[in-house]
């Protein structure tokens, strides 16, 4: 059976982790995440270098196996946690979930209140200072959408995977 309370904190779990992960590698070099920046940002700068795009693919990886990882331990915990069989559905609610709440703080706190609204200096990458993409909340609501079908994705590979494990 659904465990709602479990859900929420799992979500809250990854949420702070990418997030933080996003934060550290945003003050680390903002353009490691130039493919996810505003189309006038990202023209204004130059391609990223080849140090760029490793450092890129080192940390995306990882990031990556952060946002599958989470939704798929708290699904297999669902499932060994709940008595008797379990449905593809609660399975399924509950990984789209813990993906899902991350994306919600992702488009929220991290892209419109703090991408938008603050712009702290370590999200602008240097050139591209007073650029109209860094108040563009509609880009990042269609980040959200796209992170919306992401989530439903992840959702249904990691129910379909931990119902038949």
């Amino acid at each position: 059976m659904l465990n709602i309370t479990e859900l929420i904190v799992d979500g809250a779990v990854l949420s702070i982790l990418a997030s933080l992960f996003i934060i550290i590698t945003l003050r680390l070099n903002p353009r490691i995440w130039l493919q996810d920046y505003p189309k006038d940002v990202q023209a204004k700068v130059p391609p990223k270098t080849p140090q760029e795009k490793r450092l890129s693919l080192l940390l995306g990886i990882p990031f990556l196996l952060l946002l599958i990882t989470i939704p798929f331990v708290s699904s297999l915990t669902l499932k060994y946690q709940t008595q008797g069989p379990i449905s593809f559905w609660a399975l399924f609610i509950n990984s789209f979930g813990v993906v899902f709440i991350f994306n919600l703080v992702d488009w929220l706190i991290l892209d419109w209140l703090m991408f938008c609204a603050i712009t702290p200096r370590f999200v602008v990458i240097p050139g591209t200072e007073g650029m109209t993409g860094y108040k563009d909340y509609f880009f990042h609501f269609r980040g959200f959408l796209i992170g919306s079908v992401f989530s439903a994705v992840a959702g249904l590979i990691i129910a379909t995977i931990v119902l038949f494990l």
